[in-house]
């Protein structure tokens, strides 16, 4: 068993605890958190688990780094504390342990990352022999190997497009949806997730690993952005009321240019209410779902819906990326040491998970 430590308890660390729970071939040792009021709280209960596993949660990191786990599943926010999390993630590295995670947006394609990320990284695995995966929490999966798979069905491809429409009034993550995305700020407000260049900056990785895996050279990335008001105020079961006339809808592009055209997109279609900017793609059940499509002959449509923590289609998204993240742990800590990205770690079947029951 590969003692695996969750670094992290919100949206993606309670579904890694579930995954790492549910693993064979993994043993949950540790859970780390930041909050005080969560230290000696068993792991179950803070992974939405209706059983205890017999794992309290600590603060005391350097303890449980000495303890040299194999794997960290690092779950910690990279959006606001970016510095942080590297530094975090190299200490992990460093104490050899194989980790795995979506907050280093940069790394998504390790090979074009900027060296002020990527040589950090590299010196702590010389350092410490341990390995890094980063992949997207959006889940990376649709943005990397999901639609490279999809397009080899084709005859002729003219554009990738990847899609996430989700609803955020189930998200929950009040800071990211009002602060980051600006959900329920004026419209002249400009929110920093889509700021010029920051769109580029999470999710331009992901275009050039899909470029790269395609065989093509960019021109350049590009973006766009729209979003529309609230018609009328509307209250959230998590997140309060969102007024009327503030920011109830966003939809972006992040386009890699490729002849002078949009060849492979990124795009995010997200509302707080499903009122708002109905001219705009829509989920098939109104919560949330991730889709792929083809254009070109033919043309090829693929839309995934997920759920988790009863009907949370965002949680379900969450809990696929982590699912991909957990699955790698094994491929990773037997491979060499090194920085690997989704065109390197296979996506492979559910050995041994298969009739396993979760509660």
């Amino acid at each position: 068993m590969i003692s695996t430590v969750v670094w992290g308890t919100g949206n993606v660390g309670r579904a890694a605890i579930r995954a790492v729970a549910a693993h064979p071939g993994l043993a949950l040792t540790a859970v780390l958190v930041h909050s005080p009021g969560k230290v000696g709280l068993d792991a179950g209960g803070l992974g939405g688990l209706d059983r205890a596993l017999g794992v309290a949660a600590t603060d005391d990191v350097g303890g449980v780094l000495a303890g040299r786990p194999q794997a960290v599943v690092y779950a910690g926010s990279g959006d606001i504390r970016p510095d942080g999390a590297l530094a975090d993630i190299c200490r992990a590295i460093r104490a050899g342990a194989v980790v795995v995670t979506p907050s280093l947006y940069a790394l998504y394609d390790q090979l074009n990352a900027p060296p002020e990320l990527r040589e950090p990284v590299l010196a702590a695995i010389a350092e410490g022999g341990g390995s890094l995966f980063v992949s997207g929490v959006d889940p990376g999966w649709g943005n990397d190997v999901l639609p490279l798979l999809i397009s080899g069905l084709g005859s002729t491809v003219e554009v990738i497009r990847c899609q996430e429409i989700f609803d955020y009034s189930t998200y929950d993550q009040e800071d990211s949806v009002r602060n980051l995305v600006g959900m329920g700020l004026p419209m002249d407000h400009e929110p920093l997730m889509l700021a010029p260049t920051v769109p580029t900056m999470v999710w331009g990785g992901q275009i050039r690993l899909m470029a790269r895996a395609l065989g093509v050279e960019l021109d350049r990335i590009r973006e766009t952005v729209d979003r529309c008001p609230l018609e009328t105020s509307v209250t959230t079961r998590t997140m309060g009321e969102f007024g009327a006339g503030t920011q109830g809808a966003v939809r972006f592009e992040v386009q890699g240019i490729v002849g002078g055209e949009p060849r492979i997109v990124i795009e995010h279609v997200t509302r707080i209410h499903p009122s708002c900017a109905p001219h705009w793609p829509a989920p098939p059940d109104g919560d949330g779902a991730h889709r792929v499509v083809i254009e070109g002959r033919p043309r090829i449509e693929v839309t995934i819906e997920s759920t988790d923590e009863g009907e949370n289609r965002s949680a379900g998204g969450n809990a696929t990326a982590a699912g991909r993240l957990v699955g790698a742990v094994d491929w990773l800590v037997d491979a060499e040491p090194g920085l690997y990205d989704a065109l390197d770690v296979p996506l492979r079947p559910a050995a041994g998970k298969l009739g396993r029951r979760q509660r």
